[in-house]
């Protein structure tokens, strides 16, 4: 079955490739799905498309028109993807819901460490010769208390890694699992509850009109003074301007990011050589208390074999006409 692989990476060509061992055709194609961009599936059965990718109602239509009726998401999230459009048209939609939470939620914690150690700018100074400690001073992970958003799978290894370091565990989610508290300590609350004790909050939640913005002006305000604030999980929960503006008071005293609510076209991207035309981004980048990663939380081989070969088991299944269990229905 001839399939596009829409924003294909070097990283994951080869993952992808030993996954499919020859069963399906494959096209890969460097650039996103957009508007643009639907053409090169012309002649296609499917297509497999990334987080960044345009799967809105328009290029769903043009889609069907060139006879697509497959599309096999390479991420557990798919808020980017028009799913009632996609259903009226008859195109069936997969995804990866699993392929390794343990990448984030390890991801998450280096974030934590590397913005509480200063160990950017500690390497920096060392690079100079400069060896003075001034300005360098983190704080004991041990007995503070980190607010989780979100204990899905990646939440709850999360909180399993922090309990490790003897934090108290603060928890929202709309399912709460006693086995969480039973293990390690971890406390279910309210929002307010949260915002208001935590000395480190992560969000783990994905992204629904619910949570859109969850992070803004009021819920910043609600925080500790100097509260760290991380990130991996969709940048939209977050409002970026607001959270300058805590920045900017020292509301917030640290920031992590590995997603960013206008990251589509800017990351996965090399763009060293252009000018930044994103001003809230680049707002962002003049604060010594920030640490972005560009979406690579889940960069690990053992996530990219994973990915690989649940997207070929779903082309698998799509050939074969049999029920997937990846499939999302709405």
């Amino acid at each position: 079955m001839k399939t596009i692989i829409y924003s294909a990476r070097k990283f994951e060509r080869e993952f992808i490739i030993n996954a499919n061992a020859d069963k399906h055709e494959l096209e890969f194609v460097e650039l996103s799905l957009n508007q643009h961009t639907v053409h090169f599936a012309a002649g296609a059965q499917a297509i497999s498309i990334f987080v960044n990718d345009d799967a809105s109602e328009k290029v769903l239509e043009e889609l069907n028109k060139v006879g697509i009726k497959f599309i096999t998401l390479r991420s557990a999230g798919y808020n980017h993807v028009d799913l009632k459009k996609a259903k009226q048209l008859g195109i069936k939609v997969t995804r990866v819901p699993s392929y390794s939470p343990y990448a984030v939620a390890e991801h998450t914690i280096a974030l934590m460490l590397t913005l509480n150690r200063k160990l950017i700018r500690a390497n920096s100074r060392v690079h100079d010769l400069n060896f003075s400690l001034e300005g360098l001073t983190g704080f004991d992970m041990n007995g503070k208390t980190v607010g989780i958003i979100g204990t899905g799978q990646i939440g709850a290894l999360v909180a399993k890694i922090l309990n490790g370091f003897g934090c108290k565990i603060l928890a929202v989610d709309t399912f709460e699992d006693v086995t969480l508290t039973e293990k390690y300590g971890l406390t279910y609350t309210d929002l307010n509850t949260l915002y208001e004790e935590a000395d480190i909050i992560t969000l783990h939640s994905p992204l629904t009109p619910e949570t859109f913005h969850i992070i803004n002006e009021e819920s910043i305000n609600r925080m500790k003074r100097d509260v760290m604030l991380i990130n991996t999980s969709r940048g939209a929960l977050v409002n970026t301007k607001d959270v300058i503006v805590g920045l900017k008071s020292g509301q917030i005293g640290y920031l992590g990011l590995d997603v960013y609510e206008e990251e589509s076209g800017l990351f996965f991207t090399d763009h060293s050589e252009d000018i930044l035309q994103d001003d809230i981004i680049a707002r962002l980048l003049t604060f010594p208390n920030v640490l972005i990663t560009s979406h690579q939380a889940f960069l690990t081989d053992t996530a990219l074999k994973n990915i690989a070969l649940t997207t070929i088991h779903n082309l698998n299944c799509f050939e074969q006409q049999i029920n997937c269990e990846n499939e999302i229905c709405i």
